[in-house]
């Protein structure tokens, strides 16, 4: 395995050397030795700020932004540029903000530019007054006037000239424009819960607005560049599974045929990371075919969940395998040797060791000269089966690579079906399979010889909850897949032997699976994972006094505190973590960081979370975030989270989480109304809650025996997000003594269906439950009755 580098450690220009050398953010560590006199965002800035008179520059992006085109040009025309340092060093304090490590600083003053220029985006350059005030803003300048535009240095004068002689004017607007903004983005709540009608009217309005942007011939939901966003796939599942419920099969086909094919096209796409599993962030065509190369967690983890979820309802080990090649990525490239999980991986790296210059890509292309060197007799099928040619293969659209960064250079993607390919070369699929595999595999060892892109290994709880979550999920799910299923490189168990001869123990960081047999890895491995990422964040990032978490960590935690996304995404997980098979310790955990984000972000009287604490002065914002993109909002991840939880504790208490969750829906109405589009996984939870009578599938016995693992996996197998699995030992003093607290009809049921010698499995529904049943299949039969007939 190539050695991993962080970015921070890379960076060569040590003639001038500022306060960024102190930090942890390996995107704050890029500019350690810009000659701009940086400062991190906090008090010494300010009070610099204060003490001088003078404006602030806040630059804000993150690490992996420098690989985009404007962030990169002004990073290197301005930040480097001697000249326009000297004016920022003695007209203005400079500070530098990780967006990633303060995703709250960030979202107000791209708040502020959006709403004051109709648009945003990174770098995002504002100019603040000392008390932090926003002046102006926008986001990349060129250094110099041109194409009509005013140039950094312009701008730079103009602010610093507006200071002189108009500062009241100016800090009256950004006092205003803060006071709007603080009203427009707190709403509260008209009445204490939605209309009646509304969640489904709501699920439907987004379904039908999803399918007009829908791309029948490529797939996806809207044009390119095109964006994997989950939220609007698990949006599309979910309502498909509602329609099929009442009866309504043909719409319902039609919706699942949408989401399969566009799951189908980015896996087959470029997107897709075929040497070394997962996806990257985006394709800047329409095909899914060229992508900006980076690799996000975020993307991981909610990847993982909707090829999961297309598999529970197919049972085609298509997304299985899919899902797999996303997991084993990680567990193979970013798992810290404390079961961390780490952020990103850069689109850019050198081609060759110890060359300067990096280029987009460069780590994942491939010369057709290359792979027929690599590969020898099968390099003909591999190139015909993933479209590589001797000019590149960068031409399926006019979109792929307008500025020829790619001539010569292939991205893989496949175009042609297996099945047919197989068929024409009068081969077994079985063996054409096994032979991309195998090739895919000589890559993948050739590739781990290139120059890396930078690792950032900051660890963000968010990310990591929503991985989690996935990791978790997986240990039961894909247990439904036939034993006959072969699974080929890039899939860590496609050959577990060779896999743990060719990488040692420290470069598995102690995971424990290659001791273990296949069997037991099949139940344990993916479990492993994510209990040891939850067990980092609670060592490491979560303070057991006061119950807060911090953001995130690197060398550290970070200054930041925990936001709204990490506690709603944390919970999540870990609530997945319980009903997949692990303790009852993580649902005492979860209730208790629920308590804590009621405490600190929740609107007691206006409803809905807030994204921060408001603890902090320098963060003039608090915003209740609602829309659904790249990563989900938290209030969408919270009404869920509140609804899991009513169905898992009885009493007063689920009756809380009932009430807080209608009202924190209830704030956004309007939005579920007009723009259901914009808050899909919204339109899911505000469904979820209005359901009358949640599914619960309860089972009882020994944890410890084969049998319950596989009535578990059995309780997973179909696709239902309106289900609750509950577990219980009843040998187990300290699960009972849980049950007997938070829900003691849990604990009856516990005591009068225990078998020493089976487990016993009911299904509950509108207050009332099945009788037994002591087999997987009759439980799963019983999981795939229509939901009127289940009571």
């Amino acid at each position: 395995m190539a050695e991993r580098t962080p970015a921070s450690t890379s960076h060569s220009r040590n003639k001038h050397t500022n306060r960024l050398a102190a930090e942890h953010s390996p995107y704050l560590l890029q500019h350690a030795h810009n000659p701009v006199d940086w400062f991190a965002w906090g008090e010494e800035a300010f009070a610099e700020a204060r003490k001088r008179d003078v404006p602030i520059f806040l630059s804000s992006q993150n690490l992996f932004l420098l690989s985009d085109s404007l962030c990169h040009v002004m990073e290197v025309e301005s930040f480097e540029d001697e000249g326009v340092a000297k004016l920022l060093n003695d007209w203005f304090v400079s500070i530098k903000v990780d967006r990633e490590e303060r995703p709250d600083v960030d979202k107000v003053y791209m708040t502020y530019v959006q709403a004051l220029y109709g648009g945003g985006g990174w770098p995002l350059s504002v100019f603040l007054s000392p008390d932090l005030k926003p002046l102006m803003g926008g986001t990349y300048f060129p250094p110099e006037d041109k194409y009509g535009r005013p140039g950094f240095k312009t701008i730079l004068r103009k602010v610093k000239d507006a200071w002189d002689k108009k500062r009241d004017m100016l800090a009256q607007s950004g006092a205003f424009a803060i006071e709007q903004l603080s009203e427009a983005l707190s709403a509260s709540a008209s009445s204490n819960k939605l209309p009646d009608e509304l969640p489904q009217n709501a699920l439907r309005l987004c379904a039908e607005q999803l399918s007009k942007s829908y791309d029948s011939r490529f797939g996806g939901f809207g044009s390119a560049p095109k964006f994997p966003r989950p939220v609007e796939i698990q949006m599309m599942l979910y309502h498909s599974k509602k329609l099929e419920d009442t009866g309504k099969s043909g719409e319902a086909s039609e919706g699942q045929k949408m989401v399969l094919f566009t799951l189908q096209c980015m896996a087959k796409g470029g997107i897709h990371d075929h040497v070394g599993g997962g996806f990257h962030r985006y394709s800047v065509d329409e095909r899914w075919h060229v992508p900006h190369f980076e690799k996000m967690l975020y993307d991981q983890g909610q990847l993982a969940n909707v090829y999961l979820d297309a598999f529970s309802l197919t049972k085609d080990v298509f997304y299985s395998y899919i899902c797999r090649d996303i997991l084993d990525y990680l567990r193979r490239d970013m798992i810290g040797p404390g079961g961390e999980i780490f952020s990103a991986e850069d689109a850019d790296s050198a081609e060759t060791e110890g060359a300067t210059r990096k280029k987009e890509g460069a780590f994942y292309v491939w010369t057709s000269k290359e792979v027929e060197d690599i590969l020898g007799e099968h390099a003909i099928l591999f190139k015909e089966h993933y479209y590589l040619k001797p000019t590149g293969n960068c031409d399926l659209s006019r979109m792929s690579d307008p500025h020829n960064e790619f001539k010569g250079k292939n991205v893989l993607i496949e175009l042609n079906d297996s099945s047919a390919s197989a068929s024409k070369l009068g081969m077994p699929l079985e063996k054409y399979l096994n032979i991309l595999g195998e090739c895919r595999r000589k890559l993948f060892d050739v590739r781990s010889k290139r120059p890396r892109p930078h690792l950032d290994d900051k660890v963000i709880v968010s990310w990591n909850g929503l991985v989690i979550s996935s990791f978790a999920r997986a240990s039961k799910i894909l247990k439904s897949e036939a034993e006959s299923a072969i699974f080929n490189f890039p899939v860590v168990g496609s050959d577990r032997n060779e896999f743990c001869e060719k990488w040692p123990a420290s470069v598995l960081h102690g995971d424990s699976f290659c001791s273990k047999s296949v069997e037991a890895n099949e139940r344990k491995e993916y479990t492993e994972v994510a209990e040891s990422a939850a067990s980092f964040i609670r060592r490491h990032l979560y303070d057991e006094q006061t119950h807060r978490l911090q953001h995130s960590f690197r060398n550290g935690p970070s200054k930041a505190p925990g936001f709204l996304d990490d506690y709603a995404f944390l919970i999540s997980g870990l609530l997945d973590l319980y009903e997949f098979g692990s303790g009852t310790k993580w649902l005492v955990w979860a209730i208790e960081l629920q308590n804590t984000q009621d405490e600190l972000f929740l609107d007691r009287e206006g409803g809905g979370y807030f994204n921060t604490t408001g603890e902090d002065p320098s963060v003039l914002l608090r915003v209740k975030e609602d829309h659904d993109g790249a990563e989900p909002s938290g209030n969408s991840v919270s009404v869920i989270n509140l609804v899991r939880l009513a169905s898992i504790v009885a009493g007063s208490k689920s009756d809380y989480y009932r009430q807080n969750a209608e009202h924190s829906l209830a704030v956004f109405e309007t939005r579920l109304k007009d723009m259901a589009m914009a808050v899909p996984l919204m339109c899911c939870a505000a469904d979820m809650l209005s359901v009358p009578s949640r599914k619960h599938v309860v089972l009882v016995g020994h944890k410890s025996s084969v049998d319950f693992e596989n009535m578990l996996a059995a309780a997973h197998a179909s696709y239902d997000l309106n289900k609750t699995v509950i577990h219980i030992d009843p040998a187990d003093t300290e699960e009972m003594d849980f049950w007997e607290e938070h829900n003691s009809n849990n604990a009856s049921m516990a005591r009068n269906n225990f078998s020493a010698d089976k487990v016993v499995a009911l299904v509950c529904q509108n207050f009332s439950c099945s009788p037994p049943v002591t087999d997987p299949i009759s439980l799963e039969n019983l999981l795939l009755e229509k939901p009127s007939s289940t009571a």
